[in-house]
């Protein structure tokens, strides 16, 4: 198979990710914390390493502010309903991920205030908007680093400055970048950024977290077992405890800590150059099919290797569904939850197909996924 669904999760895995899982559940299996013996003291260390390559990777200044979590949906979730409260004001886009917009509705319905920015029809939001849209009030800009639908990458060093301006904070979901644009907090300063452990760190599923810059607090959406301070009937302060409770996946974190290594080992830049590369190849052989309709950005220096299309005005699923079992091709097709990305594009009622490259995809294949939809495009539109 041609896997090409990379930005909803990476696959194949470096081997190093499935030989540390292996390892880790072969040889230690215990909990981290949770024991004084060689074993759980071994688990810990393994959870301890992980934060420190994940910290590290990010530039933070502090491995305790890398909380863990299953994955960037349970970490956005844990900025918004953690930090915000009824009065304070949000800014946001129409290009978020419902994992941004759903919790923040819900906040909605608590007495936060919400304003979404308009974004165009490439998926740029404009930083003069976004400034805009600012209230003395306002305590969050909530902000993708890229567009899941059109790949298309935001301002976010403008977004810091226009947070700083007054009392609010930047929270970046990084869930299309990392471990795919090279970035630093030493740059770019975010307050909280929420990443996957699964797409492009090149982790298993079940893995993420929420980076939590020194000095800000939120309160905990979980309370329970962590391992420390268990005289207390209350949640521990003490970092990254207070937001980490219940058993982790120990597991699945030594397989996240092996992804990063595989990504230091081969280098940030390379892996973007070629992610770029193959992007290009794929936007300059789409100008050849007749009935090809691409969003967002043709410069790949202001996208990711996320591009969404259609063909005429067949619907997307049909195409995916073509590309799947004639061309053995695996796409992601329809509104990729992100329904306000599609009221922005006009493509509710169609949807789109989605392509989405990794390090280990290559020219041929991209050629391949060509061949194959213009070949659909030849059967259904003539």
């Amino acid at each position: 198979m041609i896997y090409m669904d990379n930005a909803a999760s990476s696959w194949p895995k470096p081997e190093g990710v499935w030989l540390a899982m292996e390892k880790n559940i072969r040889n230690v299996g215990a909990n981290p914390s949770r024991g004084a013996h060689r074993l759980a003291l071994e688990a810990g260390r393994a959870l301890y390493q992980a934060r420190e390559k994940v910290a590290e990777f990010f530039g933070a200044p502090d491995p305790t502010g890398v909380v863990f979590t299953h994955n960037a949906t349970a970490a956005l979730n844990q900025a918004i309903k953690g930090y915000l409260h009824p009065g304070d004001h949000v800014v946001t886009t129409s290009m978020e991920h419902n994992s941004v917009i759903r919790p923040l509705r819900s906040m909605a319905r608590r007495g936060v205030e919400v304003t979404v920015v308009q974004c165009d029809g490439e998926g740029f939001i404009r930083p003069e908007d976004l400034k805009k849209a600012v209230r003395p009030n306002t305590r969050m800009i909530a902000l993708t680093h890229a567009s899941n639908v059109t790949g298309t990458l935001m301002p976010a060093g403008e977004a810091v400055d226009i947070a700083r301006q007054g009392e609010a904070i930047l929270l970046l979901d990084v869930a299309q970048t990392a471990g795919l644009l090279p970035f630093s907090l030493h740059e770019l300063q975010a307050d909280m950024i929420a990443f996957p452990g699964h797409k492009g760190l090149l982790g298993p599923q079940g893995t993420g977290g929420l980076y939590i810059r020194p000095g800000l607090v939120l309160e905990p959406l979980l309370e329970g077992g962590t391992g420390s301070h268990s005289e207390l009937e209350y949640q521990p302060d003490v970092l990254p405890d207070r937001y980490e409770s219940g058993t982790p996946n120990t597991v699945g974190l030594a397989g996240l800590a092996a992804g990063i290594d595989f990504i230091r080992q081969v280098g940030a830049d390379e892996i973007r150059r070629h992610e770029a590369d193959l992007t290009a190849h794929f936007l300059e052989e789409l100008k050849n099919i007749p009935g090809v309709k691409v969003y967002g950005p043709r410069d790949t220096a202001q996208r990711v290797g996320v591009v969404s299309l259609n063909l005429g005005d067949i619907g997307s699923s049909e195409v995916g569904f073509m590309l799947d079992r004639v061309y053995d091709i695996a796409v992601r097709t329809g509104l990729h939850c992100s329904p306000l990305a599609h009221q922005t594009l006009g493509t509710v009622r169609q949807g789109t197909v989605r392509f989405s490259f990794s390090f280990f995809n290559t020219h041929e294949e991209v050629s391949e996924a060509v061949k194959a939809l213009r070949a659909i495009g030849r059967e259904f539109l003539g």
